[in-house]
């Protein structure tokens, strides 16, 4: 089988493919996370007082709504994931086309409802995206044997919120509509960049099919009694048992820091700006959570693999309620560069062990439990923004909000190292290893 897939596929084994498909993995969640999603936090205060440059105007609770569309839109997209019998490389095609569109729609209209819509989808296409882009990289580095690649995956959204922050910084003085513009014309050539390499993956793929049938064809040439075995036996239902409920509590406990850092995400320029008037330091924040999601992404890669993923899970919720923390209780220029710096070191850290623990219980059929995973971490994020907008608009302050998110997160991480005491099942059935735990 394996000789048949070199023979007929000699590239999909040189050395670089490995890089190749990490590389592209990359650049399409920095596009669709870094520019489709987060584009909008470091472009939310240029909204906000766009009448200065004739350009559509927001306040700060509509802000709230926009990210609440983009959010629920997110959730939409991660259900109906295990749905989609699509292609894991077609759709990310897709997906990349779909976002540098609506974040071009961002700044060519000027209407909120149009605003709403435009977020809602780019949500959905961003969850689906991620889920899909996230299966088809860890499942190939697996099979290439070169799982440390998979950290730099999950530094595509990092990569994307620098590059998006930093632009702003510089030519904020332009407008949200030249940033949007802007942001979709450098979306649409790194898509071009790497759309070639999605086009391989169809094409060696296509060698999976003809092997899987062949290897489930050989029980049948066995004997009568092979074929007339129970399809379960009692040990494989009590596994079975045993992986919903590390399902049930993945999904519960990973939505939490949805909730936990989102307010920090959608609002820190606003934060930021409004605890250090007239600094220049607010538009270098969302670039140094950034920068911290890098790093935080390669290390965790870099972390044993015998480490339990909801032990790794908990202590990141850790690190980002005291992050949260930081910003509100020393509200100063280190304050928020310390507490941005711990909030992004294990942003991507989280979702790369969550889709570890999914890929642990599910092996390739992992897209579904991604999924619902996902969605649980879109409800938060719904709900953030709906909570925080209201109680700054109130009291004039998002303090409030923010032990909220921090006390949420602390309370996850509790959660997770209960669960952690419960005996953990088997690996469901047999899957390639890709440094899962």
């Amino acid at each position: 089988m394996n000789d048949l897939a070199s023979h007929a596929y000699p590239r999909f084994h040189e050395p670089h493919a490995a890089r190749r498909a990490a590389l592209a993995c990359m650049v399409t969640l920095a596009v669709a996370l870094g520019i489709g999603r987060f584009a909008f936090t470091p472009l939310l205060p240029l909204m906000l007082h766009g009448a200065a440059l004739g350009q559509p105007q927001i306040d700060i609770q509509h802000g709230g709504w926009l990210a609440s569309f983009n959010y629920a839109g997110y959730f939409a997209g991660a259900m109906t994931c295990a749905a989609l019998r699509v292609e894991p490389a077609r759709m990310v095609r897709v997906g990349l086309a779909a976002t540098v569109l609506l974040t071009l729609a961002m700044g060519v209209t000027g209407q909120f409802w149009v605003w709403a819509l435009v977020r809602f989808v780019a949500g959905a296409v961003s969850a689906w995206t991620f889920v899909f882009a996230s299966q088809w990289g860890l499942r190939r580095l697996a099979e290439l044997g070169a799982q440390a690649w998979s950290g730099v995956i999950y530094t595509g959204p990092g990569v994307g919120i620098v590059g998006t922050g930093l632009l702003v910084s510089v030519a904020g003085g332009y407008g949200a509509v030249v940033g949007w513009i802007g942001f979709a014309v450098i979306g649409a050539v790194l898509s071009v960049l790497v759309w070639p390499v999605f086009g391989e993956a169809r094409r060696a793929g296509t060698a999976k099919p003809a092997a899987a049938s062949s290897a489930t064809a050989k029980p049948a040439t066995g004997s009568r009694a092979s074929a007339n075995q129970p399809p379960r036996t009692a040990g494989i239902q009590t596994s079975h048992a045993v992986h919903r409920t590390d399902a049930f509590w993945l999904v519960l406990l990973y939505g939490i820091p949805g909730f936990g850092y989102i307010i920090t995400a959608t609002f820190l320029p606003v934060i930021a700006r409004h605890a250090l008037p007239g600094s220049a330091w607010p538009d270098l924040f969302w670039p140094m959570f950034g920068a911290a999601l890098i790093v935080g992404a390669l290390l965790a890669a870099r972390l044993p693999v015998h480490w339990d993923n909801r032990a790794l899970l908990a202590g990141s919720y850790v690190l980002q309620a005291l992050g949260i923390a930081l910003g509100i209780v020393w509200p100063t220029a280190g304050g928020f560069s310390l507490g941005s710096i711990l909030i992004g070191l294990p942003f991507t850290a989280i979702t790369l062990f969550a889709m570890r623990e999914a890929r642990r219980l599910r092996g390739d059929d992992a897209a579904g439990l991604m999924g619902y995973a996902t969605a649980a971490y879109g409800i938060g994020q719904i709900a953030g923004p709906l909570v925080a907008a209201p109680i700054a608009a109130h009291t004039g302050s998002f303090s409030l909000a923010l032990w909220l998110a921090a006390g949420a997160l602390l309370a996850g991480a509790a959660g997770l190292i209960a669960v952690t005491r419960v005996p953990r099942g088997p690996r469901r059935g047999r899957m390639p290893d890709c440094g899962c735990s």
